[in-house]
């Protein structure tokens, strides 16, 4: 359990002052200029000596990323580009930062472009997100009148920060479509390589990170690498903003250290399962591509990287979906389905026609209109998706139909089974009246 001492967004909530005064007061901004005098190898070495792990899906060391960039320039600008383009379901932590807590953003920004060698950063914000991104801009706005920002500042390194507004598409949010966005054309993801760090937004070398990622880290240089990597245990290091929707008795978005158990998580914070843990039925334990797993699995899991790996699932965001008994599990698959189908940009023919596939079938068994042998046929088409696209929508789509087949394949059955049944009655009925 995270002490509040340890706590790093200490206005998640938007209770306290958001202006600059207040994120002041809180700690932001003290003394920034004495990190970055001691240099971009000291802060890169820090950055990865904390074991932070990128906040947006992968878990990707953050330090070792932003060692990829180039030490000497070239004679091109190089870019830090933060990705706000939030459109996971069950995943809702960015937005609370950019409403609330957006000073711990915009100083990491600052930290992260003197790291990578640049002067710009560019905040993709997702299309949905209007009050989030007037919050933003308010606050940088602030921080360019206090001297915080532009050619010319108090802590010695320029650096611009201009948010790009995008368009509410899904895709966007994989890292290269989100910079051919920023770019002007339609965001399709792009072939690696040649990688971001090497050319990335126009052309230039290119660091993108989520937002949580970036806002962790003044606060991880001010205290210290040995006090974040002592929290959670070791290769998943750190506080984490965990969401937790679906039926819980309280939901909401609370930082706790990785590694937490999933019934403390949920007792803590949301209030326990709506009537009690005998009604828990699954639970996505990441966001919407991460498999869903059986209630009775996840009762004692660890939840951080290697937790889930116990349970065939994977700790993606931290978004953390419960679902309890009076679900209708084939059906909560078959919307994800929908929703992977309908977030597709098309440009890879396994996930342009896989993901209609899925959900096609999924739909069918949803009434239980199928046959039992479909299901090994649904299994098989997404591993025809999987691992065989540009970027990985195609997996994100195929795990959660791989998660429903591999723990829930008796309710299918049974699904199939009802209707099987049912239609047989009805035809003999019909039969019975006709003669």
């Amino acid at each position: 359990m995270l002490a509040d001492k340890d706590r790093i967004f200490t206005n998640i909530y938007g209770l306290g002052d958001k202006s600059l005064k207040g994120a002041m007061a809180r700690g932001c901004w003290d003394n920034t200029k004495a990190i970055l005098a001691r240099g971009r190898d000291w802060v890169i070495d820090e950055v990865k000596a904390s074991g932070l792990r990128g906040r947006g899906g992968a878990g990707f060391s953050t330090g070792v990323k932003w060692s990829f960039m180039p030490k000497k320039s070239d004679g091109r600008p190089h870019y830090l580009v933060v990705n706000a383009d939030e459109s996971e379901p069950g995943t809702c932590k960015d937005r609370d930062i950019l409403r609330h807590d957006s000073h711990t953003l915009i100083e990491g920004c600052v930290i992260a472009t003197f790291a990578i060698g640049a002067h710009t950063a560019f905040i993709y914000v997702r299309g949905e997100f209007i009050r989030e991104r007037e919050a933003l801009e308010a606050a940088i706005d602030e921080c360019y009148k206090a001297g915080f920002l532009g050619k010319q500042t108090k802590h010695g390194h320029a650096c611009d920060i201009i948010v790009h507004h995008g368009a509410g598409a899904y895709i966007c949010g994989e890292e290269t479509a989100l910079l051919e966005s920023l770019e002007g054309k339609k965001g399709q993801p792009r072939l690696k390589p040649p990688f971001p760090a090497n050319m990335g937004l126009y052309g230039c070398p290119t660091t993108v990170n989520n937002v949580e990622s970036i806002a962790v880290v003044p606060t991880i240089l001010r205290r210290g690498a040995s006090w974040f990597s002592s929290i959670g245990r070791p290769n998943n290091a750190g506080s984490k903003l965990f969401m937790i929707s679906g039926h819980v008795n309280t939901p909401c978005t609370v930082e706790e250290e990785l590694g937490i158990p999933f019934r403390e998580l949920i007792e803590k914070h949301a209030g326990g399962i709506r009537g009690g843990w005998d009604n828990l039925l699954a639970v996505v334990p990441g966001g919407a591509s991460c498999p869903v797993v059986r209630g009775e699995d996840m009762m004692d899991i660890i939840m951080d990287f290697d937790g889930l790996k116990e349970v065939k699932s994977s700790f993606g965001t931290g978004g953390v979906i419960v679902m309890d008994k009076s679900t209708d599990i084939i059906k909560a698959i078959w919307r994800l389905s929908a929703f992977f189908k309908h977030e597709s940009c098309g440009q890879c023919t396994p996930c342009r026609e896989g993901t209609g596939w899925m959900m096609r079938l999924l739909d069918r068994m949803v009434e239980g209109r199928a046959q039992k042998r479909e299901i090994d046929l649904l299994f098989e088409v997404s591993k025809q998706v999987e691992g065989h696209t540009i970027c990985a929508l195609g997996d994100a789509a195929a795990w959660p139909v791989q998660g429903l087949i591999r723990n829930f394949r008796p309710d299918i059955e049974k699904r199939i089974e009802a209707y099987t049944r049912n239609a047989v009655q009805s035809r003999n009925i019909a039969l019975q009246a006709a003669e």
